[in-house]
């Protein structure tokens, strides 16, 4: 029936040429068949796909064509998420216009995945950079304009140096740009805004309806949009009706206060630096500093006292220092708060630096001295403690206590706050969305007609010289402004990619051209049935497409509310390093896995026989030279063999090492399927009946382990039934196993699979149903029962699920091997667990 060898060289090719003629995967918008809509995460195009790239493709791809197979109409695209920063450094690096790099490596990409056989819809390729997209994003950013969803304010914003552009807090790793890797700085800049917070509450409960999220990704959001319940209170000035507004979640312990700081950017703060040169300095270097909570918490706490004090607001007769302080934040709160260095880490570094009080105020055992020594703050559960009259109390207890106080006395009111902040969305660089607005010193700041839609961005751009070229671009900004007609000037800010790739799902299911998306087409695919990305992804990307489409439906353009019914966060692909110590720095020189030869634990350069070390598996990244050439790998093993490796071994969600004795295991397991599918004989006769049902039980299993993501056990389901396949005698039974392969492995190994499908003349693979199963044959009408003597396992007996105690005990004592073991003792009992176990008492 077939070849002796599959030649993926030739069969390849030859298959991906047949799915593009037939448009095989192109989703049609007006079946009636049920929908399913699979994405994952789109690349940015950086010229070439990589070994992580291949395997979150691989795993959507599968999905995808298993439900093609169940009779639903897919929806599987691919796109660009084209825009941003590298596109601007390659230009300044090598004299390219971004455009230009960017539309090459698409195609270099768009190619490289082609060769992986991939079932995408080619047919709604887009790119976020082609006015064709940005101009409709322009259009929906000037509709939440509209509705008030959209404002620009003077704002402190962080500002990369190298990167010249602002970053919003996600962006800032370390205190770092999450690109440049340069230390952000502070500055005060014009941004345009979009108001997350408005739907802070949404965002938060809707989290409760994402059940099939990994719960990681959704604490993450949770804890990033930060809400929490506490007290807003004010504490005087001593001997004045001024103070410093403080918010705190820990009303309970305000009795073991015994400071309050400020934030640096505080207007107290601002007001004392313009006279005060030491405090000037001091906030300096705060600027200097982390930007973020996360980076604030590890950093050294500093502090400047002020030489003011306020007065305790339940016991006006104590005076609290207050300190300027560079772990507060001005945007969280009011920018002040009170410290309690007995049950805060944060605020019990502060406290032994600077000598201050530490007064335990929550116990949980006997230890209620007021005197606290530990260098680690208690945070847990206790009563309170050394408070007057909240002593006794719960935490909850005086939580509730103290703000019902506060409320009477007319110091403090009970108030909510988030750590979510509205989302600056302005960026000062060229290769981004123009910001559809334009500056008239007449009418202010006017929206760009969607008439006049889309702003396109100029291609005479120069990058000889950091910065934004909108900004000094001799035409392209100067307009007239569309309502007085006087001289004008367009907005130069570009958007946050992160917008781009906010809605771009939505592009993808519904695509005319005289406006972004029709909402009846958004209705029959949305949500996405299937969601596959990095978990890096969490915060940014992610909960700016839940609000995003939360914010279209609010405004009446969509009736959906959450982008991503399921959402897999898949792990990465990983390999040991290989380098060596140069002599001249004493750095390590890393070599990529080509450069070496591995032999048993050791490793040599190929090119001098000199050894290297053999570092960690780990995450691949071009600075390591860890990385795995795909279409190199596809050259030597074919695309089947690559897919393969990415399904098997590893669970998804965890990391996956590479290893060329794993990629040549599964070339040689595509070889033998191809033998056994040249097995197949349509006119054999005769039944298996063990095959028979151990086929039905894998397709049924495997199945179920698709729908659930769990590749790596229907992998390892589809070799037990190639094994069990091979080892049964001819029958038609084992034609049907054979077929049942070839089908179960079509989603996996789809240009093998078109190989030997088209020996049946049956059409493509790749049209083809799911294998029916019957359903009796996926209960076991046999069962495997256990014979002990004296409690050691001696026998197994395959017998007739339900037998009788009786006619079990019989067969278990005519047991051969159970004779022996007795060996002429008398049985004094046996216990007998229906379809499970026999043991003998002798």
């Amino acid at each position: 029936m077939t070849a002796e060898r599959f030649d993926p060289a030739t069969a390849d090719s030859r298959w991906q040429r047949i799915w593009d003629e037939r448009q095989c995967f192109r989703a049609d918008d007006a079946s009636t068949k049920p929908r399913s809509f699979v994405l994952e995460m789109f690349p940015y195009p950086s010229g070439r796909i990589h070994i992580g790239h291949v395997r979150n493709y691989t795993m959507g791809d599968v999905l995808a064509r298993y439900k093609r197979m169940r009779g639903y109409e897919v929806l599987h695209p691919m796109g660009w998420d084209a825009f941003g920063m590298p596109a601007e450094n390659a230009a300044m690096e090598k004299g390219v216009h971004p455009g230009g790099w960017t539309r090459d490596n698409i195609a270099n990409m768009k190619a490289q995945l082609k060769r992986l056989g991939f079932a995408l819809d080619w047919s709604r390729e887009l790119a976020t950079c082609e006015p064709e997209y940005y101009g409709h994003e322009q259009s929906l950013f000037l509709d939440l304009y509209a509705a008030g969803l959209v404002y620009r304010k003077e704002s402190a914003v962080n500002w990369d140096p190298v990167d010249m552009t602002v970053l919003a807090n996600e962006q800032v790793i370390d205190g770092r740009g999450w690109r440049s890797g340069a230390l952000v700085e502070k500055r005060k800049l014009s941004q345009w805004f979009l108001r997350i917070t408005d739907f802070a509450d949404e965002l938060l409960e809707g989290l409760s309806s994402l059940d099939t999220w990994p719960e990681k990704v959704r604490l993450m959001q949770e804890n990033w949009i930060g809400k929490s319940q506490g007290l807003r209170a004010k504490f005087h000035f001593v001997d004045s009706e001024d103070g410093i507004e403080v918010f705190t979640t820990r009303p309970d312990t305000l009795f073991g206060a015994s400071f309050v700081a400020i934030a640096a950017d505080h207007p107290f703060a601002q007001g004392m630096a313009a006279n005060l040169p030491e405090l000037a300095a001091f906030i300096a270097e705060c600027k200097r500093g982390g930007t973020t909570a996360a980076e604030l918490e590890t950093a050294d706490k500093l502090g400047f006292n002020t030489g003011y004090t306020v007065e305790h607001p339940l016991k006006k007769s104590r005076h609290l220092p207050v300190y300027v302080a560079n772990f507060v934040l001005m945007d969280y709160g009011t920018g002040a708060v009170f410290g309690c260095p007995a049950h805060d880490q944060r605020d019990l570094d502060f406290a032994r630096k600077y000598d201050l009080p530490v007064t335990r105020v929550v116990a949980e055992g006997d230890d209620t001295a007021s005197r606290f020594d530990g260098d680690e703050a208690y945070s847990g559960p206790g009563r309170i403690v050394n408070s007057e009259w909240l002593d006794g109390m719960t935490i909850a207890e005086a939580k509730a206590a103290v703000i019902a106080r506060a409320q009477h006395d007319g110091w403090g009111t009970a108030e909510t706050q988030y750590r979510l902040r509205d989302w600056g969305v302005s960026r000062q660089r060229y290769w981004g969305t123009p910001i559809p607005f334009i500056h008239c010193e007449i009418c202010g700041i006017v929206p760009v007609p969607k008439k006049q839609l889309p702003v396109v961005l100029p291609e005479d751009v120069s990058f000889d010289v950091p910065g934004n070229p909108l900004l000094r671009h001799p035409t392209w900004k100067h307009v007239d402004c569309p309502q007085c007609g006087k001289p004008a000037t367009r907005e130069t800010d570009t958007l946050d990619t992160f917008v781009d790739s906010s809605w771009y799902f939505l592009r993808f299911a519904s695509q005319p051209a005289d406006r972004p998306f029709d909402p009846e087409e958004i209705k029959r695919w949305l949500p996405v049935e299937q969601y596959i990305g990095g978990i890096e992804h969490a915060i940014l990307h992610l909960l700016y497409a839940r609000f995003w489409t939360r914010a279209l439906a609010r405004i009446g353009k969509i009736d959906v509310k959450e982008p991503f019914a399921s959402l897999f966060t898949q792990g990465m692909v990983t390999h040991e390093t290989y380098s060596r110590i140069d002599s001249a720095n004493g750095q390590p020189v890393f070599f990529s896995p080509q450069e070496v030869e591995r032999g048993g634990e050791a490793a040599t350069l190929k090119v001098d026989g000199a050894p290297v070390e053999i570092g960690r598996v780990i995450k691949m990244s071009k600075s390591k030279k860890n990385v795995v050439d795909p279409d190199e790998i596809v050259a030597t093993y074919g695309a089947d063999a690559i897919r393969w490796f990415m399904l098997s071994d590893s669970p998804p969600e965890r990391d996956l090492p590479w290893s060329e004795a794993g990629i040549e295991g599964c070339a040689r397991f595509v070889q033998r399927q191809w033998r056994l599918f040249g097995q197949y004989d349509a006119h054999a006769s005769g039944e298996d009946k063990a095959l028979d049902r151990k086929r039905d039980q894998t397709v049924h299993a495997v199945a179920q382990d698709i729908e659930s993501l769990g590749f790596n056990k229907a992998v390892a389901r589809i070799y037990e039934l190639t094994s069990a396949t091979e080892k049964a005698a001819p029958s038609a039974s084992r034609s049907a196993a054979i077929k049942a392969l070839l089908l179960l492995v079509a989603p996996m190994m789809p240009h093998l699979a078109e190989e030997a499908f088209a020996r049946f003349g049956e059409g493509l693979a790749a049209e083809a149903l799911w294998p029916a199963v019957d359903p009796a044959l996926l209960v076991d009408d046999e069962v495997t029962v256990a014979v002990q003597v004296k409690g050691k396992l001696r026998d197994t007996l395959t017998v007739a699920k339900g037998m009788p105690k009786d006619e079990l005990e019989k067969l278990a004592l005519a047991s051969d091997k159970v004779q022996r073991a007795i060996d002429g003792a008398e049985v004094k009992k046996v216990i007998v667990v229906p379809d499970r176990l026999v043991n003998i008492v002798a």
